[in-house]
């Protein structure tokens, strides 16, 4: 396969495994080869792509392995020659005071500012030039909009919205640049939509007067796609950004603009995988919560009890016996320990959170490396952390990024000897009827 660059353009950190899909989707819908690693890659051998994006399982674990991990990464796309940076978090902003959204920009920034300015060790630096980088969540296609530095999900603040229940990062604060202040020591500021609607000139010189004001972090506003498409162009000569996947929207035509990157119409061509199909989930989400309702209305779907499995009741056994059952017929089958946010609170309450957590996870990606064995080649996944477990199990470590699914979710394929077909979503993200959606895109049957 040929590459528009010589080498890659763009090196994205994404903070879970579903938000790293979600942006490498908007890149391809960009033109933009894209390929997506399982953690960092323990070779520096070229990769042939025009933007990379490496995800990692940080969102939740503490701040300092956090900021380890993503570092390792951005290390990692160094040596593949990437041009550009973007850190990756939920459109949602999830992440708790101590981080780790904050603690990592930072980080990110220190490197990326130390490595452009020669700094040697040791010696003193100004880093007003390069340490500035803007905070946008926003995804107006999923219903995430950012007014005077808040977050609204649909019509609701991010604080009404359900993410206030979220059992390991809840949201309780709708005011952004708030949220962000207390994550880091760094001066947060704001781009307010005045600026965003003046066009990227007027934007640049508003990150002008935030950086002449000791600003490092600034929550931009954005209400549209064209605010995206603004921002993303305000950008282009900044060293690192960070956000959602919405605002990666704009970030393709600056390479195409600079002469860097040409039209790529296949970019999200995938390679077809036979075999039978699952679909497995654990986010305790609303949208997963209603997906995983509308699926049982019609088709076969297994319970996972979180509190059987902790009293050492043979779950995954009873999973996979179900499974096969229905294999039989050619059925695929749903597979879930989806629950209510009062179902979860009592699992927790019994369990405690991380071990409630864990249990979870732990449970579902024995499931995949059983259902694997028993030849399932395509594998449906609803949850951010759900995702990252079921991969691991799975030993996936690189993905082709394919055509979008739903808004946010990219239909994937690995590479190997065995390919697997993967639709990887976020708990929050796709329509009612997601589920069989993606499960006709991975058969190669979507009209």
């Amino acid at each position: 396969m040929t590459t528009s660059s010589a080498r890659p353009l763009l090196g994205c950190i994404a903070d879970d495994f579903t938000g790293a899909t979600d942006l490498a989707n908007m890149l391809v819908r960009g033109g933009m080869r894209t390929v997506q690693t399982i953690g960092v890659p323990a070779s520096d051998e070229p990769v042939e792509a025009d933007a990379l994006v490496v995800a990692l399982k940080s969102r939740t674990i503490p701040a300092a392995d956090a900021v380890t991990q993503s570092l390792a990464a951005l290390d990692w796309l160094r040596a593949q020659g990437c041009r550009q940076f973007f850190f990756k978090y939920c459109s949602t902003f999830d992440s708790t005071e101590a981080g780790n959204i904050g603690p990592v920009a930072d980080a990110l920034l220190d490197a990326l500012s130390g490595l452009d300015l020669g700094v040697g060790a040791g010696e003193e630096r100004d880093v007003s030039a390069e340490a500035f980088t803007i905070a946008c969540p926003a995804f107006p296609e999923n219903g995430r909009t950012i007014y005077r530095g808040h977050l609204f999900v649909g019509d609701v603040l991010l604080n009404e919205s359900g993410m206030e229940n979220h059992p390991l990062t809840p949201m309780k604060d709708a005011n952004l640049v708030r949220v962000l202040q207390r994550q880091t020591a760094s001066k947060v500021g704001l781009v307010r939509y005045d600026s965003v609607a003046q066009g990227a000139a007027t934007v640049r010189e508003r990150f002008d007067a935030l950086r002449r004001d000791g600003v490092r972090m600034a929550i931009a506003d954005a209400l549209s796609d064209a605010d995206l498409h603004t921002l993303g162009e305000a950008c282009a000569n900044l060293k690192l950004i960070t956000g959602g996947s919405g605002v990666a929207l704009g970030l393709p035509a600056n390479f195409r603009r600079a002469g860097l990157l040409s039209g790529t119409a296949d970019a999200g061509q995938l390679p077809r995988v036979e075999g039978l199909s699952v679909v497995l989930a654990g986010s305790a989400s609303k949208a997963t919560n209603a997906q995983v309702a509308v699926w049982r209305e019609s088709r076969p779907a297994f319970r996972i009890d979180p509190l059987a499995a902790a009293r050492g009741e043979p779950v995954v056994e009873q999973a996979l016996a179900f499974a096969r059952e229905h294999f039989g017929a050619r059925q695929p089958v749903l597979i879930y320990a989806t629950a209510t946010p009062d179902e979860v609170k009592a699992v927790q309450r019994e369990l405690g959170v991380e071990q409630a957590g864990h249990l979870v996870e732990g449970t579902l990606a024995a499931i995949a490396r059983g259902l694997r064995e028993l030849g399932v080649r395509k594998f449906v996944v609803a949850g951010g952390e759900t995702s990252g477990a079921v991969v691991q199990a799975l030993d996936v470590q690189t993905l082709r990024i394919g055509a979008q699914i739903d808004p946010g979710v990219p239909a994937t394929a690995t590479t190997g000897d065995i390919p697997l077909a993967l639709a990887l979503k976020s708990g929050n993200f796709g329509a009612t009827d997601f589920f069989a959606k993606a499960l006709r895109h991975l058969d190669g049957t979507a009209s």
